[in-house]
């Protein structure tokens, strides 16, 4: 049996041995949350980085694109080595414009859209089907402005060339 001695001897070694788990568990608590905030720190960097180059797009170039060609234009239409006067508007995404020649090009009214080097034009005016509809401006066309010259061209070979006044 026990005496009182070794009972209280028994004791402390067990509340020396219950101290020292609890350092250990402690311990492990701490350093296990030292890895998760330095990973949770390196984790918020990595998505304030990608926040970052995600805020980098090409939005703010195409709304800076969209103000550049803003302005009223005056110039020609060339398709096929025939020419003709054209007058195009832009303004903030919306487009007018006239020919000299009746339906070459056919240009009415509508919207645009600015990507990098390529505007995306959406007629909206209705046409009879008396005349080929491959002349109204519409669709993709590729463009540069330098110069206040726009020089806009279609993949088939058609081509605005005009000066902003």
């Amino acid at each position: 049996m026990l005496d009182l001695y070794h009972f209280q001897g028994l004791t402390r070694t067990l509340l020396s041995f219950k101290f020292t788990i609890e350092t250990i568990t402690t311990s492990i608590k701490y350093s296990l949350k030292i890895k998760i905030m330095k990973t949770g720190k390196f984790g918020l960097l990595i998505v304030l980085g990608i926040v970052f180059i995600r805020s980098c797009n090409n939005d703010d170039d195409d709304e800076n694109y969209q103000a550049e060609i803003n302005g009223e234009y005056i110039g020609f239409f060339e398709r096929n080595g025939n020419i003709t006067n054209v007058e195009l508007n832009f303004v903030d995404g919306s487009y007018s414009g006239e020919s000299r020649t009746e339906k070459f090009p056919a240009i009415c009214n509508g919207n645009y859209s600015i990507s990098n080097n390529s505007i995306e034009f959406e007629n909206v005016c209705t046409w009879k089907a008396d005349f080929d509809w491959t002349l109204i401006l519409g669709e993709n066309w590729n463009y540069t402005i330098e110069n206040n010259i726009l020089i806009m061209t279609k993949s088939n070979g058609d081509k605005y060339t005009l000066t902003k006044q």
